[in-house]
């Protein structure tokens, strides 16, 4: 059957990721009432968090061999069954075992659906693949800001099970339209190649793209998941005041992609990506030495749009160089990006409790000058043909 057109895919890709959005910050926002509920502590609150960022990680590894070998509609199905099962987990499991067994299925699906987003959306766009893949990044803002607003904005009308369930519910939209899209055959029909596979992992190309993406999702998900601590320590807000700042980064970083996705149809991307890493500096010494609320919120906002171009454009970058086994080249950069978005948060909090979040959060702008490095060897590389 011929594949569903350009613009429809890009649609049907937008739902899976709005889907992944929403996945990845619902367990972390329900997480109080759940341990109320199941009466458990902190630390098996924690290993709840880790369960689902370990799935995230499964789905990241497996997905793209499967996309390559046998193509992307079986896959998005099941994946989002998995959501909308492991949902309707959350709100009505009758045990922690339970709970557990559906927070991984969230994370591993969700997994699943981010890849085969991105890679569905790097194979049909051709010249357009970086544009289109920071557009793509703001659905998942959407579901990421989304789910912490309707859950505030409803809790006082409708318990966190109900709210869960209503989600999970929600995510039969996106199934359907997943059932009745026409997807491209898969690249390798014949039998998925190893040795080819072996050679993309071991590229000294895709090994620079991948700690490229490494240090940026360390990044974005250190500022996500620190900053309301940061400006709580060293500024003494109130906790409302910094759950706004925080808001104003998903802001940031929204607001720029649906700009850089214009830009670049008309700019250099390595001109974009340089100015988008010297905003994310500002706004990170902006940051660090200032101990007003007005500039530190300043200072945020900037960082979300400094971090805005990097990551879908990189993959993009991915896509077009390895467009052969797109899915599995996508797989090998997000697996790694996904490590790094454990590992930087995770020093952060280390230091943190050494030498305060203002000294531990100097990761960032090393982070970012290191970077810059990387993007000035990235950039003279891709000057090359490619060999694979």
């Amino acid at each position: 059957m011929k594949p569903s057109s350009s613009r429809a895919l890009f649609v049907c890709s937008c739902l899976c990721l709005l889907t992944f959005g929403i996945v990845f910050t619902m367990v972390g926002t329900v997480l109080p009432s759940v341990m109320a509920r199941f009466g458990i502590d902190k630390a098996s609150g924690g290993t709840l968090l880790l369960l689902m960022t370990f799935g995230v990680l499964l789905g990241a590894l497996i997905f793209g061999p499967i996309v390559d070998g046998r193509g992307y509609k079986a896959m998005l199905l099941g994946s989002t069954a998995l959501i909308i099962l492991g949902l309707e987990g959350v709100a009505f499991a009758p045990s922690i075992s339970w709970l557990r067994v559906a927070v991984f299925l969230i994370g591993f699906a969700g997994g699943i659906i981010n890849g085969g987003a991105n890679a569905l959306v790097s194979d049909i766009s051709g010249d357009e693949r970086g544009p289109r893949l920071n557009l793509l990044g703001v659905f998942f803002g959407v579901g990421a800001m989304g789910v912490p607003f309707v859950i505030a904005l409803l809790t006082s009308r409708f318990s966190h099970a109900t709210l869960i369930a209503g989600v999970g519910a929600l995510v039969i939209v996106p199934l359907a339209v997943i059932a009745t899209t026409t997807f491209p055959p898969p690249k390798q029909p014949q039998g998925f190649p190893l040795a080819d596979a072996g050679r993309l992992l071991r590229d000294p190309v895709m090994l620079l793209m991948g700690v490229m993406l490494f240090l940026e999702s360390g990044l974005e998900i250190t500022v996500g998941g620190w900053t309301s601590t940061f400006v709580t320590e060293e500024l003494e807000v109130a906790e409302r005041t910094a759950l706004i700042l925080l808001s104003l980064y998903w802001a940031g970083m929204m607001l720029a992609r649906l700009v850089i996705g214009t830009a670049l149809t008309r700019s250099s991307p390595f001109r974009i990506l340089y100015t988008c890493l010297a905003i994310a500096l500002a706004g990170a010494a902006m940051l660090l030495t200032t101990h007003s609320v007005a500039l530190a919120a300043l200072g945020v906002f900037l960082l979300g749009v400094g971090f805005a171009a990097m990551f879908p454009t990189v993959l993009g970058f991915v896509g077009t160089r390895f467009a052969a086994l797109s899915g599995t080249a996508f797989s090998a950069a997000i697996t790694m990006a996904l490590i790094g978005g454990m590992s930087l948060p995770y020093t952060v909090g280390v230091l943190g409790e050494r030498v305060g979040m203002r000294g531990s959060f100097l990761i960032v702008p090393a982070a970012l000058v290191m970077l810059g490095v990387l993007l000035t060897v990235l950039s003279r590389v891709l000057r090359r043909p490619s060999r694979t």
